[in-house]
């Protein structure tokens, strides 16, 4: 289980975050600088214990409207070869030194776990709490085989595609929606999804779907 330290980040999370947003074609923000405040997310182990793994999420209230976006971040002691269009930034660690924060969405580690969540092979770990599963993360997968872990990340404007050669897709919610009242239910022709709780800017719990699977012919 990856050891959460309670330390010092320069520049913080929100920090990191605040830069690189706009530069999203997800971004729904119309300011150069987001106000962002973190509202939830949740974290997967990497088995090796080398790369931390944190599916972050923020709220924007510098628009007329509150936007909530959901941000998978890894974590890593050095650069990650051919990642370079990935890098959100680099920080200090008060125990772990200079970090390497990049967009999960193109880290290899952070794909395979992602894809182990849907199956059901681990379980989601609480944000903020060493050694703490996270109850309100659930995910589900009715194909049949193992998930491909070989995803190419493309970004638009709904959010982040992520697909194989195979024909599989997932995508993630970058812009998160809350569901109406009552069980949340899978997509049409979804064979997979996650989803999660954050809390809205009035204090409230949200939940919502974060990512849904549709298995290619051959997955």
């Amino acid at each position: 289980m990856a050891v959460i330290h309670h330390t010092t980040l320069k520049p913080t999370k929100l920090e990191l975050l605040t830069s690189w947003l706009p530069s999203r074609p997800w971004y729904r923000g119309s300011a150069a600088e987001p106000q962002l405040a973190k509202a939830g997310g949740f974290r997967l182990d990497d088995p090796q214990g080398e790369v931390g793994i944190e599916f972050i999420v923020v709220t924007d209230a510098s628009g007329p409207h509150p936007t909530t976006y959901l941000v998978p971040l890894t974590y890593r002691g050095a650069p990650l070869d051919g990642a370079e269009h990935a890098l959100v930034g680099t920080m200090d660690h008060g125990v772990l030194g200079r970090r390497w924060a990049y967009d999960g969405c193109h880290d290899p580690v952070s794909l395979a776990q992602l894809s182990a969540l849907i199956e059901g092979r681990v379980q989601a770990q609480d944000q903020n709490i060493s050694d703490v599963p996270d109850g309100e993360v659930t995910a589900s997968h009715t194909g049949e085989g193992p998930l491909p872990t070989d995803f190419t990340a493309t970004d638009d404007r709904d959010g982040t595609r992520l697909t194989t050669l195979q024909g599989t897709t997932l995508h993630l919610h970058r812009v998160l929606q809350p569901a109406p009242d009552g069980p949340l239910t899978p997509a049409q022709g979804a064979t997979g999804h996650v989803t999660g709780s954050w809390q809205l800017p009035d204090g409230t719990r949200a939940r919502g779907t974060l990512a849904v699977l549709h298995s290619g012919p051959t997955a």
